[in-house]
């Protein structure tokens, strides 16, 4: 989110999903405003209720449905949910045009969420990219100066931190116990409206989806990095929302807001297709950027897709195989010296099936740098285990 554009900002690439859907990162590049105008998605904030020190947003929705009102869960899900969600500002600087003194000018506008008493708050890279300086606004009125505590281009993901007393703090939960069709909550700034997050609501239409991001216009980069693992929901997704929480109906945070399908192919949109990543993976990100300020990645060293029956045709393995094919070995990486070829399908890791295309990041992300991992292959037919002691990724 580094471009001077227009609100809202379009940035579409092509989809790794079947249907070659094109995706919109959801912040809000902003113009540079004149310094005696406000900037357009810069809104006034709504004073709301402060949830109490340092503690933990808890809700009774959990109840209430197991008894069987729907009625008001998700009212009360963003009730008590809604002050934790912060408006980011991302600041850059800018020439007054008066004066010719450099002054910072508002950017773009993306979420975040207050995770923890200490004024750590998760959001998307891309909301904090290229940020001179960063404005956190709460529900409450009050406005903070935050600093950047560490950024991953890898996983799009970001942590920054504010000082304040009485900060409310959203719960996170288990993305591993979501279920397709559970119900789900997005809140977050979206087209940065007056009067705080937006709120609307949807299911889990699918999980473990694996999506890649748009390239950044202002690089001329042509695609962005994979993400693994996302959760894909109907609750609507708009600019402005990239870094708010998705949220279950016990009221904990489920996943990060990232994206949005743009169009399926030319001159036909999509709809009801966004995806947030899943806070099981956000989670470890982010612990580890407020332990060391970056992220340490695994890595092997391949190109991979995930097997079908075409791509399992023409390597000669049987059709209902399940695995990840070879594309690609990079030489010299971790992968070339176990001995891993192109046309290998790998069919597992420490005895874990690879079942889809995020399966193998998962597996690999529960490591770190420097661990030995046991790899099952099936090489023109033939099965075969390797161990591959696991590089750090480039950065």
């Amino acid at each position: 989110m580094t471009a001077l554009l227009s609100t809202p900002v379009t940035r579409l690439q092509a989809l790794a999903l079947a249907a070659a859907l094109s995706v919109t990162s959801c912040s809000i590049a902003t113009p540079s405003s004149p310094p005696d105008q406000p900037p357009a998605t810069n809104p006034p904030r709504v004073a709301q209720p402060n949830s109490g020190a340092g503690s933990s947003v808890s809700v009774a929705t959990a109840a209430s449905v197991a008894a069987g009102d729907w009625t008001t869960a998700i009212r009360q899900v963003a009730a008590q949910t809604r002050p934790s969600v912060v408006q980011i500002t991302n600041q850059q600087v800018s020439v007054d045009r008066f004066s010719g003194n450099s002054i910072q000018v508002p950017a773009g506008v993306g979420s975040g969420v207050i995770y923890d008493a200490q004024g750590h708050i998760l959001t998307n890279n891309h909301v904090v990219t290229g940020a001179q300086g960063l404005q956190v606004s709460l529900t409450d009125g009050r406005t903070f100066d935050a600093k950047l505590v560490g950024a991953d281009a890898q996983t799009d993901l970001a942590v920054v931190q504010i000082q304040g007393d009485s900060l409310p703090v959203a719960r996170l939960g288990d993305s591993a116990a979501m279920q397709v069709g559970d119900w789900v909550v997005a809140i977050g700034n979206a087209l940065a409206l007056p009067g705080g997050p937006t709120v609307t609501s949807g299911v889990v239409s699918a999980l473990g989806r694996t999506v890649q991001e748009p390239g950044d216009p202002t690089t001329g980069s042509g695609a962005g990095p994979f993400l693994f693992d996302a959760i894909q929901t109907d609750a609507a997704i708009n600019p402005g929302n990239s870094g708010g929480p998705l949220m279950d109906l016990d009221g904990e945070v489920v996943g990060i807001n990232t994206l949005v399908a743009g169009q399926a192919e030319p001159g036909v949109p999509a709809q009801g297709i966004g995806f947030a990543i899943a806070i099981n993976t956000a989670k470890p990100i982010a612990d580890q950027l407020v332990a060391s300020g970056k992220v340490s990645h695994p890595f092997i060293g391949i190109g991979f897709a995930p097997l079908n029956p075409g791509i399992a045709a023409q390597l000669g393995v049987a059709q209902n195989l399940k695995g990840i094919a070879v594309a690609q070995v990079v030489p010299n990486s971790p992968a070339a010296r176990a001995g891993i070829q192109t046309r290998d399908v790998i069919t597992q890791v420490d005895g874990q099936a690879l079942n889809d295309e995020s399966s193998l990041p998962k597996a690999l992300n529960a490591h770190k740098p420097g661990d030995t991992v046991q790899m099952s292959l099936n090489r023109r037919g033939q099965t075969q285990t390797v161990s591959v002691t696991l590089g750090e990724a480039p950065s």
